[in-house]
C-alpha cells in the first residue's frame, strides 16, 4: 500500500501563497504553483478544484482568525458597561493598537494578498467587507452611548461605516506599501494621534 505523502498539502499552500502575492490571483497560474510545489497538476487537482479554491485555502486560517476577534470584541453587551467603561472603548490605546498591528503582522503575506491580490474571488471586496464586520460589531456601543446622552447623536451606521473606513485605511496602507515592523511601530503612534474618537464623536468628559 502506497503511504500518503503529507507534504504535499503544506508545499502547494506555500507555493500558491508566493505565486499570488508576486502576480496577483489573476495572474498566477496552477502550473506555475504546480512547479514551485514539486507536484503534479492532478495532485493539485485531487485537493482543489481550482484556483479560486487554493486561493481561499491560503488565506482561510487568517480570515478564521480576523473574524474570530471581531465577534469576540462585538460579542460584550454595551448595556452592561458602566457610562466610564463606555466612554473607554473609544479610548485610542497605544497597546491595543500595537496588537493590533502585530497580530496583522504575524499574519503578513495572508493579510496583503485579502488587501491587494484577490481580485476575481470571493474575497475581491475584503476592505469594504471587513469594515462593514466590524461597523455591526461597534454600531450597539455607538447607539448605547447615544441613549445615554454620552455623544453626539447625529453621527449613524452609514456614517460610522465612513469613518471606520477612514480609520482601517491606516491600518491596510503601510501593509500595502510593505513596511518593515519598525516602520510599523512608528506608523501606530502617528494613527493613535490622529483619530481622536472622544473628540470626533463628542464624547462627555465624566468627573
Amino acid at each position: 500500500m502506497a503511504v500518503p505523502d503529507h507534504s504535499i498539502d503544506p508545499r502547494i499552500l506555500a507555493s500558491a501563497r508566493k505565486e499570488f502575492l508576486e502576480k496577483g490571483f489573476e495572474k498566477a497560474s496552477l502550473k506555475g504553483i504546480c512547479q514551485g510545489a514539486d507536484v503534479t497538476t492532478g495532485a493539485l487537482y485531487k485537493r482543489y478544484k481550482g484556483k479560486e479554491e487554493l486561493f481561499c485555502a491560503v488565506v482561510e486560517q487568517t480570515v478564521k482568525e480576523l473574524y474570530a476577534v471581531a465577534n469576540e470584541r462585538g460579542d460584550r453587551d454595551p448595556r452592561e458597561l458602566s457610562d466610564v467603561e463606555l466612554i473607554k472603548c473609544w479610548d485610542m490605546d497605544g497597546s491595543d493598537m500595537m496588537w493590533w498591528f502585530q497580530f496583522l503582522y504575524d499574519r503578513h503575506d495572508d493579510f496583503v494578498l485579502l488587501l491587494t491580490c484577490a481580485e476575481g474571488t470571493r474575497y475581491s471586496n475584503f476592505q469594504h467587507d471587513w469594515v462593514e464586520v466590524l461597523t455591526k460589531a461597534t454600531s450597539s456601543f455607538l447607539a448605547e452611548a447615544q441613549r445615554r446622552n454620552l455623544c453626539r447623536k447625529d453621527v449613524g451606521p452609514d456614517e460610522l461605516h465612513i469613518l471606520l473606513t477612514a480609520f482601517w485605511t491606516t491600518i491596510y496602507e503601510p501593509f500595502i506599501h510593505r513596511f518593515t515592523w519598525e516602520q510599523m511601530e512608528e506608523h501606530c503612534r502617528i494613527v493613535c494621534h490622529l483619530f481622536d474618537w472622544h473628540s470626533a464623536l463628542a464624547f462627555r468628559i465624566l468627573e
